[in-house]
């Protein structure tokens, strides 16, 4: 039976990613779903995006943009850098990227730019990094890059009132259009969790890869899901963004 399989940030955690999609035991009949984020963290962002490359080749994949994947693709290209960017990932991944052929980073700018902003499937789920901000939902986005950078979204999610109905006046528009929205981005760590966490139709599967949780993968329909060992185990001698 086929599945759609949801992959939170992995933020260079090769070892990690090749965790999940064996302890998921994924068929050739099973769509992935990555929200994004594949990159800065851990020291291995260059093994990651070859291994995407790879898996795409193999199965059904959606490849969501994640602010980090941006900002790489933005130095890839033009070697223009901010210092938000350095010191929260970027800098690790500068490196490695320093070492590779001329070719492969044409090929990891290929993939880059390949990226959706967000994905909507047949059940009208929406799948993107961090949110979004036109109350008419994401066709009507004035501004494509909150798609990849938007907390407003989870942050309303979790201050949400849990006895406000769809039909109240109150409650979010924004979470009306669509069936389910799954997201990352936002550590669920930060308030505490290492699992994936719904608030209202939201549901966020940033389960910390990038710093201290693990990476996980979940089944959009049964919400059962698998995580890796927490990532700083798996690389214990970096830091991430610890």
């Amino acid at each position: 039976m086929s599945r759609n399989l949801v992959i939170g940030d992995i933020h260079g955690s090769y070892k990690a990613i090749r965790q999940i999609i064996e302890r998921a035991k994924v068929t050739a009949s099973d769509r992935l779903i990555f929200l994004g984020d594949y990159v800065d963290g851990w020291g291995q962002s260059p093994e990651v995006i070859d291994y995407l490359i790879q898996l795409k080749s193999k199965y059904e994949c959606v490849f969501i943009r994640g602010n980090h994947d941006d900002l790489l693709m933005r130095w890839l290209k033009t070697n223009e850098y901010t210092d938000e960017w350095f010191n929260h990932g970027g800098c690790i991944t500068m490196e490695r990227y320093n070492t590779l052929s001329e070719e492969k980073r044409q090929l990891h700018i290929l993939f880059l730019e390949s990226l959706t902003d967000y994905f909507v499937d047949d059940s009208n789920r929406l799948f993107v990094h961090a949110g979004f901000t036109n109350l008419n939902g994401v066709k009507n986005e004035y501004f494509s890059r909150m798609f990849y950078w938007d907390r407003t979204l989870w942050e309303t999610a979790l201050c949400l009132d849990p006895s406000i109905g769809h039909d109240d006046p109150r409650y979010p528009k924004r979470f009306t259009h669509y069936k389910e929205i799954f997201i990352g981005h936002t550590p669920v760590t930060r308030i505490g969790k290492t699992v994936p966490v719904q608030m209202a139709n939201i549901w966020n599967v940033d389960t910390g890869a990038a710093f201290k949780g693990p990476l996980t993968i979940m089944d959009t329909d049964t919400k059962e899901y698998w995580q890796s060992e927490p990532v700083f185990e798996l690389y214990p001698d970096e830091k991430g963004r610890n």
